[in-house]
């Protein structure tokens, strides 16, 4: 009895949950096999319908595709989204065909069996050379060597600088570490301060293992003399020098990119193409502006994305290839441009004519000339993160020695790798 009663409330959750967030375009037509799945429609997981464009977006990628498209709304809120999607795909669930997830679900999930490889159905060689390779290696590819999503731009943690503050320290640009230095001492001065981070604990990972690339280190081996000389240049810039606040250990990127608006910070590493700097109208080449990464030891770059990706358990894998080849293909990223404003992932896309913006010179010059990579996680994701911001802050407050920030990241990283 316990048995069937758990059974009839699985199958009323289910439909509920198809009712309730599911809402089918209204073109196109689906012809159904003989086990009732449909063969040129699928259902998407996505984090997109809230956005004005969706509508257009979905029309044009049901034209191209010829795939009809339901979708079901992700929730806003990253806890219940996550918690929502594992349910999905750890399940069985073979409600949803395709998903959209972030990094790190995908770091999560790239090793569970739960995604269907895409390499020689999806992302074939001619298609998977023009996305990023460090990015797909290190987020988007299994210990078995399978890739398991389409990224659906390519949004770089990159160096914003103020025009004005450059101006006033009689520098042209940020070329090396030594420019990078240069600058952060002479914009300095009555209460201002040439470096802005976000080093709450749960941000500074993304900080840590920027300036570890930069100095060719390993995020992953801290016996590595170039990660640890980068934690030493972050505890340098914040102790020894003072180019940077240490009550930033509080900040996220809200209270820090408020600061680098208000005039606070000569330049900060920040996400995206620059909306906040433009809503603030400190926007602009002689304001707020990206430029190149400098030279340390190496150029290196993180991207983020929301990845399209397979659940295993689709009954629907055909028309769900189908999709996934568009969202992959050209007109799939120009249509994510067009309509969200994402960036495309692609090389090829990204110098397509149609992709108009004023950021588009700095970041065709970060795929040329920068190595790309995806962050530093580990399927224990958020436990790994806060814990090396824990250990990062105890450095920076003199709690602990660099050697023993080092020994003791080195045991984070054996633990929840």
């Amino acid at each position: 009895m316990k048995k069937r009663l758990l059974s009839f409330l699985t199958i009323i959750a289910a439909f509920t949950f198809i009712v309730a967030g599911c809402s089918s375009s209204s073109t196109g037509s689906s012809t159904k096999d003989s086990e009732g799945g449909s063969k040129n429609e699928i259902t998407l997981y996505t984090i997109q319908s809230t956005q004005p464009g969706f509508k257009e977006w979905l029309k044009k990628a049901e034209e191209k595709s010829g795939v009809k498209i339901n979708w079901v709304a992700a929730p806003t809120d990253s806890d219940t989204r996550q918690q929502k999607i594992s349910t999905i795909l750890s399940s069985g669930d073979s409600s949803v065909d395709v998903l959209e997830i972030n990094d790190e679900m995908a770091t999560s999930f790239k090793n569970a069996g739960w995604l269907d490889p895409l390499q020689d159905t999806v992302l074939t060689d001619d298609i998977l050379s023009q996305f990023p390779q460090g990015y797909m290696k290190d987020m988007l590819t299994s210990a078995k060597g399978d890739i398991i999503g389409v990224p659906g731009y390519s949004g770089y943690l990159g160096l914003w600088v103020d025009q004005k503050k450059l101006d006033e320290a009689g520098m042209k640009t940020i070329e090396n570490k030594d420019d990078f230095v240069k600058f952060m001492k002479a914009a300095t001065k009555d209460g201002q301060y040439g470096y802005g981070g976000s080093w709450e604990k749960t941000y500074v990972f993304n900080e840590i293992a920027t300036f570890v690339n930069l100095f060719g280190g390993d995020y992953y081996d801290w016996t590595n003399e170039g990660s640890r000389e980068a934690v030493k240049f972050m505890y340098d810039m914040a102790n020894t020098w003072k180019v940077t606040p240490v009550d930033q250990l509080a900040d996220k990127y809200e209270q820090m990119n408020q600061k680098f608006i208000d005039g606070k910070y000569g330049m900060v590493f920040m996400w995206g193409t620059g909306t906040d700097y433009r809503e603030a109208n400190r926007y602009g080449a002689d304001q707020i502006h990206m430029i190149n990464m400098p030279k340390f030891e190496k150029r290196a770059i993180f991207t983020d994305s929301w990845s399209y990706v397979l659940n295993s358990s689709s009954k629907n894998k055909e028309a769900a290839q189908k999709f996934l080849k568009y969202a992959a293909s050209e007109e799939g990223g120009l249509n994510g441009w067009e309509n969200f404003s994402r960036y495309p992932a692609r090389a090829d896309v990204a110098s397509n004519e149609a992709v108009q913006s004023d950021i588009k010179e700095v970041y065709t010059q970060i795929q040329e000339t920068n190595e790309i990579n995806g962050r530093p996680m580990l399927p224990q994701t958020m436990e790994f993160i806060n814990e090396m911001g824990t250990l990062f802050h105890n450095y920076i407050q003199d709690k602990i020695t660099l050697d023993e920030f080092c020994t003791k990241a080195q045991e984070a990283v054996d633990k929840y790798k």
